[in-house]
């Protein structure tokens, strides 16, 4: 794999080798929208959250796990996500949380996933700071969808979500202004926000990767 360019398909060792790589620097909902970053009370406070992006190995090459969020949230309601959610009191730590959701809403223990590494941060502008980590998720691993929260549980090649030509820039009306982000559709499922902004960044890693 040279510098900036990937080579499909992806294997575990370059997971590995782009998880445990150098940092590309953290991202947020603003990168799109400086206007927005520029309204913001200064040194407001972000509360910590985590998430899973959980990798699994099928004959067709690497696949990411995704959610569908439930469509009677209050929040979100129906969007594509990771697992995960925020920081309790009771979670030693964001990898802890990050697995604690991962089991609460697909079903995933533990000892199913063998966690490659924290990836760069993540700001939403609903005031979070999402901490990802990525894992390879146990082949024989079954989903079971917490039906409080998830609607769907499906898989996307890791390959796909990982090309530039996929990261697509796009946009919604929001207060009189175009809000931009960025967005990954796949099949009848459309990834956008923070969830595809975070994969980009996983992508930027690769890219920053030295040919070997």
């Amino acid at each position: 794999m040279s510098t900036g360019m990937l080579k499909p398909p992806i294997s575990k060792q370059d997971l590995a080798r782009a998880v445990a790589g150098p940092s590309v620097g953290g991202s947020s909902d603003f990168d799109l929208n400086p206007d927005v970053a520029a309204s913001l009370p200064p040194g407001r406070r972000l509360r910590p959250a985590a998430v899973l992006c959980p990798v699994i190995e099928r004959p067709s090459g690497l696949q990411v796990i995704l959610t569908r969020r439930s469509h009677r949230l209050r929040h979100h309601s129906g969007q594509v996500a990771f697992p995960g959610g925020k920081v309790d009191r009771g979670d030693a730590s964001p990898l802890d949380a990050a697995l604690r959701e991962s089991e609460e809403e697909i079903g995933l223990s533990r000892d199913q996933v063998d966690i490659l590494g924290a990836i760069d941060g993540h700001e939403t502008v609903t005031g979070f700071t999402i901490t990802p980590f990525v894992g390879l998720v146990a082949p024989d691993f079954t989903p079971v969808p917490e039906a409080g929260e998830v609607d769907e549980v499906f898989e996307a090649p890791l390959d796909f979500l990982m090309a530039p030509e996929n990261h697509r820039k796009g946009w919604r009306s929001w207060r009189g202004s175009r809000r931009y982000f960025y967005e990954m559709p796949w099949g009848r499922h459309y990834i956008w926000g923070a969830t595809a902004r975070i994969l980009k960044g996983l992508s930027l890693r690769f890219a920053a990767l030295p040919a070997e």
